[in-house]
């Protein structure tokens, strides 16, 4: 085993190394400290690079990936950094996260399509869930083994209350998720009702009819601790102890209201009516297929009630999640956005990914058009673009694709110009607060901390009428604060309705560490870029608060 000095400075490691082979730790130490040592340099250079820009571009993590060290001590630097004083190195670890982000992304992305080239009865449907889960948030340290777990846990619960009515229920000696499955429809019977009771009425798992569409309620991890979630995620949850207590249940998408069929023929069926649908999502109630079309009110052809493919319901999660993010245009929706685009292009396009070369042009367009549509990620859609132009000098678009793009990448690199705002300017001679300051928005409520400032409100006309500001006492012509609110949004203030925090706090905001590399209890400190910025507002920040809250 090793050392015991290197099992406590880096834990997470252990599980990289045999119990039974030898290694050669000094070497190992070694590596991993010089590995440590060149992530750390990578990331001190990320503010720098892309303060101004809304995301870190493709090409901006291969320093990260050139390293020339095992991966998983780059990401136990990553995660070692993450890990440090909760209030301070705050930009250091915005960019780790990013990193981190990216480099578990890639890795789940190449285990998808791994998993999308078994054949279909080779792709459990649990698995490919929890990859999906997982690529959605790779921040999140779930695993199919902790799913697995979790689930198996559940499945003892389930055969502890059959050995009350039937200590010799074969679903109680049956493997977890093997292939062998119970005959009687009797004991299939009494199976589901023992899950139905440990999930629904034991622990407590429901459909979550109030915010159907957020995203946590498609993520199995969040589902099995929240306790409830939407129909396709119940279905995988339900469908896997079905499988471990020797029960065959099929997914059927139904028009998007997805339900398990479940055969009452022994030998198996082709016929729809010989089966019946479950509805995972309220307590596992059961329908006849003739009951099923009451749910749509509307008649439904046969094919609708064929069981769908491990891929189709992975598109359909992906889909959903797509259509989710396109609602709003807050960050977390852009993300989600991009996310599941990733995910839409590997799921229709993995039986192409089987036939055709990489290099494949017809392979490459479809997501190159698919995010220039969407307007998303342009230094990817060029960099796809000029991998084509390369292939095939003569393809037809690529050349005008090409020149668009290169504008919409102008536009952005235009917009995130940083402008240096001096508060001695006379412009500036109105604007009160500075960046760094804990606020309350008077109307509202809301806790913020503020991170930049316009002299006047420099949004458009439309966006002024929607938000009411010309019925402000001080309308437009007052200064306007970019504010980072304690519920994950970003928002644009005008000075009159915002006051001095009573009781500063942290803010948990995912976008901080983009400004500030520090709390001290009473403000964020400015990191170096946002300095460059606001030029004095460190100094009144100081001002601010020793004069407020009586401490330097």
């Amino acid at each position: 085993t090793p050392p015991h000095t290197h099992t406590h400075t880096w834990p997470t490691l252990l599980k990289h190394y045999s119990r039974t082979k030898r290694y050669n730790w000094w070497e190992e130490y070694r590596t991993r400290h010089s590995v440590g040592l060149q992530v750390r340099k990578i990331v001190e250079t990320f503010s720098k690079r892309f303060f101004a820009k809304e995301q870190v571009p493709v090409d901006g993590f291969r320093d990260i990936e050139a390293l020339d060290g095992p991966c998983h001590f780059i990401e136990d630097e990553l995660v070692t950094i993450l890990n440090m004083d909760r209030r301070k190195y705050l930009t250091s670890k915005y960019y780790t996260r990013k990193i981190l982000y990216y480099i578990r992304q890639k890795d789940i992305m190449e285990k998808l399509k791994e998993f999308l080239s078994n054949p279909p009865d080779m792709q459990r449907l649990i698995e490919g869930a929890v990859l999906i889960d997982q690529y959605l948030d790779p921040l999140a340290e779930t695993s199919l083994e902790s799913i697995l777990r979790e689930l198996n846990d559940i499945t003892e619960e389930v055969k502890r209350v059959l050995r009350l009515t039937n200590s010799s229920h074969p679903s109680i000696a049956a493997d977890r998720d093997g292939d062998t499955f119970i005959d009687s429809l009797d004991l299939q019977r009494q199976a589901l009702v023992a899950m139905n009771s440990v999930l629904y009425k034991q622990l407590k798992f429901s459909g979550n009819e109030d915010n159907y569409l957020k995203p946590v309620n498609f993520y199995i991890h969040q589902v099995l601790r929240e306790k409830e979630g939407i129909r396709i995620a119940l279905c995988v949850l339900y469908s896997t102890i079905g499988r471990n207590l020797g029960i065959r249940l099929e997914p059927v998408s139904f028009l998007g209201y997805f339900l398990l069929r479940w055969c009452q023929k022994p030998e198996g069926s082709t016929d729809f009516l010989d089966y019946v649908y479950i509805d995972a999502f309220d307590n596992g109630k059961l329908y006849t297929a003739k009951e099923c079309e009451c749910l749509l009110d509307q008649p439904v052809a046969t094919s609708y009630y064929s069981p769908t493919s491990t891929k189709n319901m992975l598109l359909c999660m992906a889909t959903n999640l797509f259509h989710r993010g396109k609602e709003n245009a807050s960050d977390e929706s852009y993300q989600l956005l991009g996310n599941t685009l990733d995910l839409y292009v590997t799921l229709t396009t993995i039986d192409l990914c089987l036939t055709l070369t990489p290099d494949d042009v017809q392979y490459l367009m479809l997501p190159a058009r698919l995010y220039f549509q969407l307007g998303i990620n342009p230094e990817k859609v060029l960099d796809i673009l000029q991998r084509v132009q390369v292939i095939d000098p003569s393809h037809h678009n690529v050349g005008h694709m090409i020149q668009l793009t290169l504008e919409q990448i102008a536009r952005k690199n235009l917009m995130a110009e940083l402008q240096i705002k001096h508060r001695t300017n006379e412009k500036h001679r109105e604007v009160a607060f500075s960046v760094g300051l804990i606020m309350k928005h008077k109307r509202y409520g809301y806790d913020c901390v503020i991170c930049g400032w316009d002299p006047k409100c420099m949004m458009e006309v439309n966006w002024m009428r929607n938000m009411g500001v010309y019925n402000l006492p001080n309308g437009p012509n007052q200064p306007f604060y970019n504010v980072l609110v304690q519920d994950g949004s970003c928002r644009y203030a005008a000075q009159e309705n915002l006051v001095y925090n009573p009781a500063p706090l942290e803010i948990g905001h995912e976008k901080v560490g983009r400004y500030f590399s520090e709390f001290t209890g009473f403000h964020y400190v400015a990191n170096v870029e946002l300095q460059m910025q606001y030029p004095s507002d460190l100094a009144s920040t100081s001002q601010t608060v020793q004069r407020v809250y009586g401490c330097i």
